[in-house]
């Protein structure tokens, strides 16, 4: 599955590097730690490359050893990085996964954060007159003030040439002391927004999708993801719904990332709505398959066969690694 011919997109927002427990054992315990880096709009970037979508990553970073290693990582899936702000006196975010049969807590370590202190004026290092589309989340406006005084200025401005793509991302363990209620109005400016149906009845009331689109009247293209079950597009000439691939799942963490970058690059191609989310649901499906944020991508001939196979050979297909 691949996108070559479409608009470059740039994806905004912080990624921190993540430390996971190497060993067995009580996580107290633990003195062996695997480190990896996690963030969802790099991540977005990252499935657009191995999409063939040439695409960016502008976020701030510490002048630190983590940093490097953030900058790396990312590049290293042919990311253009260049836009990134190294802060000298900012650190890059960290976030622990403790690991355990009784679960898996994330402990953020990311207040002060290079990322925390973005603001307007990163909207120069977007190449706003170079790209098709703007990605960002809901993220980015529960990281600081100076972070939402960011995604609502670019929100607001006018766009000459491009689209901006918002996903709703829901993290409660940000907005303790923060009014998630911005989150509706930051929607409603995007040109397409992507949201979870569980996390829009937390954060707006309902994770139905006729409902949603009454909240939400602004976006051309409004995405409700229902889990394993599917997703529904909604746009103003009408609704579509495609089932979710059957998929034997290794770890189902970056799949909504995923999911966006797949339907993204199909909605930047042109292609019609069950296409556009089959895309999404084939790329969901090559983070299902992994213990990584982002794998391996589906072999050619099995994204070719299904993306316009009938719905009967679509409900019927099984995908295991």
């Amino acid at each position: 599955m691949r996108f070559e011919h479409v608009g470059g997109v740039v994806c905004l927002g912080e990624t921190m590097v993540m430390m996971v427990p190497a060993e067995p054992g009580p996580v107290h315990l633990v003195s062996t730690w695997h480190r990896a880096i996690g963030g969802a709009e790099s991540n977005v970037a990252c499935h657009l490359s191995r999409l063939g979508v040439s695409s960016s990553w502008v976020s701030a970073v510490g002048d630190d050893s983590f940093g490097r290693a953030v900058l790396d990582t990312v590049g290293g899936f042919g990311v253009d990085v260049s836009g990134v702000r190294v802060d000298p006196a900012r650190p890059t975010g960290l976030y622990v996964k403790e690991a355990s049969p009784h679960g898996s807590p994330v402990r953020y370590y990311r207040r002060g954060s290079a990322a925390s202190g973005m603001g307007p004026e990163m909207i120069d290092r977007l190449g706003l007159d170079e790209v098709a589309l703007v990605h960002l989340s809901g993220i980015t406006a529960a990281l600081s003030d100076s972070c939402l005084a960011l995604l609502r200025e670019l929100l607001r401005r006018p766009r000459h040439g491009f689209r901006i793509s918002f996903d709703l991302n829901w993290r409660p363990a940000l907005w303790t002391d923060r009014d998630p209620r911005v989150l509706r109005e930051l929607a409603d400016l995007a040109d397409v927004v992507l949201a979870g149906a569980d996390e829009a009845e937390l954060v707006w009331g309902t994770g139905d999708p006729a409902r949603l689109r009454a909240l939400l009247p602004g976006p051309k293209s409004l995405v409700v993801k229902h889990g394993a079950d599917g997703a529904t597009l909604l746009e103003d000439s009408g609704s579509w719904f495609e089932p979710a691939l059957e998929v034997r799942v290794v770890e189902p963490v970056g799949a909504g990332d995923a999911f966006a970058a797949g339907f993204l690059a199909a909605t930047l191609a042109g292609e019609p709505p069950s296409v556009r989310l089959r895309a999404g649901h084939l790329q969901a499906a090559s983070a299902l398959l992994t213990a990584e944020d982002v794998g391996d991508p589906l072999p050619g001939d099995v994204t070719a066969r299904l993306l316009h196979a009938d719905p009967q050979t679509w409900a019927a297909a099984r995908l295991e690694g």
